[in-house]
Parts: structure tokens; C-alpha cells; sequence
């Protein structure tokens, strides 16, 4: 069977350092062990480094109902339908979507745009 995606609008910020403030903001960034998205240095493997280290590379752990997802510096942070947050390869990100003429998101989710 093929299926083709329902065209629904999405919220969207890229994770780069100079957007950090912006991710801050959408996302509501906090320490994981509250059940909010944290923030992270990536090490040259991809993983993320422990809390003491750094490095040049931004990351974003993301807690889902599958468990804890690292986004790359780059991904584009994305808000689902039903408010939940993933992060999209840039690549897939253009192939998917497209900007639409609305208004960018609320500073807090759940006000209206």
C-alpha cells in the first residue's frame, strides 16, 4: 500500500549557535531530568560529551516516548501536532517542507498565533 502525508503545518527553528536563543524559547530547554530538552556539546563521535566538556559542536537531547534523541547542530527542532518535538536532518527537512506565510510561533506553546 502507498500513503501519501497529510499537508499540516508545522513549527520549526534550525539548531545552530546563532539560533540558540530562538531554540531556547520554542523548545523550553531545562535539564532533561525534568523532562525538558537540554542542551549539549557533541564530541567528534556524534555522542555527547559529558557535562564538564566541551567542544565547538551544539547538540540537543530530546526526550521522546522512545527515549532520549540527540539532535545535531544543524537538524531543524520540530514541533508535531500533537506538541511533541523531534529533531529533522537538514536534508529531509527541505524535502519535506516548505515556509509557509504564517506568523512564526508563539513564545510560549499553546498561545495563539
Amino acid at each position: 500500500m502507498r500513503f501519501r502525508k497529510k499537508p499540516v503545518e508545522i513549527e520549526a527553528v534550525q539548531l545552530r549557535w546563532d539560533t540558540w536563543g530562538e531554540v531556547c524559547t520554542f523548545c523550553g530547554v531545562g535539564k532533561l531530568s525534568d523532562g525538558k530538552l537540554e542542551g549539549c556539546y557533541r564530541g567528534a563521535d556524534g555522542h555527547p560529551l559529558p557535562e564538564n566538556e566541551n567542544s565547538n559542536t551544539i547538540g540537543l537531547l530530546i526526550p521522546t516516548l522512545e527515549g532520549v534523541m540527540v539532535a545535531s547542530e544543524n537538524d531543524w527542532i520540530i514541533r508535531g501536532i500533537k506538541g511533541e518535538l523531534y529533531s529533522c536532518k537538514p536534508d529531509i527537512f527541505e524535502e519535506t517542507y516548505e515556509k509557509t506565510e504564517r506568523k512564526e510561533y508563539a513564545r510560549v506553546w499553546g498561545e495563539n498565533t
